[in-house]
């Protein structure tokens, strides 16, 4: 995989002591990939991300790894706020929901599931924390959205993915938003008591693409328990700190 350099000039050092152990994927949500990069290198705007991967697979280092990146904003995740502090932020050009949200052609998700590869090889990233910027942010953020191949990745080794769970009964169980709101804590959302289905749309954007309405339905409530199983699991097995 060939990166080109393209410096943004907006970024600066890490908290110290602070393990890069994050991994955000967002979508850049502009009408072009010019005017996406423009943006994400304006002093005046004060945002950027480590990496931009185009439609057609060309992969752009904005910032270098090793500095923080202002991509997450106001982020939480498994009660870890301020998340540019921890992470790495890949921008994936798609114009998103607002310019004409489409599918992401195969050469930008290759390219995207080798970049992360890469990434993950470089920093202790467990794979539950490879992240939409919807899940860090879901009261503000709807991206990558839900044509994003999450499943794909996971397959490739980036991220979780509840292999077998069909998620396909659309009947809403007694207190299944209350049943909701517990399982995505388990997996890492702020939940906002008082409207826990913004953090379930995000839940199902990333895990549950067919039905993205907020509903605690039982198709949505078995994604979450077979999510939350294999975060907990891999919580289990992985080393101290991870």
């Amino acid at each position: 995989m060939r990166i080109r350099d393209l410096p943004s000039p907006n970024h600066d050092a890490r908290p110290p002591g602070v393990p890069t152990d994050t991994l955000v994927l967002h979508y850049t949500g502009m009408r072009s990939a010019e005017e996406a990069i423009a943006r994400l290198r304006d002093p005046v705007a004060r945002v950027s991300a480590h990496y931009v991967v185009e439609e057609d697979g060309t992969v752009w280092r904005l910032v270098p790894e090793e500095r923080r990146a202002w991509h997450a904003g106001i982020s939480s995740w498994r009660g870890r706020e301020g998340l540019n502090d921890r992470s790495i932020g890949i921008e994936i050009v798609n114009p998103g929901h607002e310019w004409g949200y489409r599918p992401f052609p195969a050469l930008q998700m290759a390219a995207v599931c080798d970049l992360c590869l890469a990434v993950l090889a470089r920093h202790p990233i467990p794979p539950r924390n490879v992240v939409a910027h919807s899940d860090v942010a879901p009261e503000r953020k709807q991206d990558p959205g839900e044509l994003f191949d999450w499943e794909g990745l996971a397959a490739n080794g980036v991220g979780l993915w509840p292999a077998g769970v069909e998620g396909s009964d659309p009947a809403v169980p007694a207190e299944g938003m209350i049943r909701a709101a517990a399982l995505l804590m388990r997996i890492g959302y702020r939940v906002d008591a008082a409207r826990p289905e913004v953090a379930l749309l995000a839940f199902q954007r990333h895990w549950r693409q067919e039905r993205v309405d907020g509903v605690a339905d039982a198709g949505t409530l078995a994604r979450l328990e077979a999510v939350a199983a294999l975060c907990e699991s891999e919580t289990a097995a992985a080393p101290a700190g991870r």
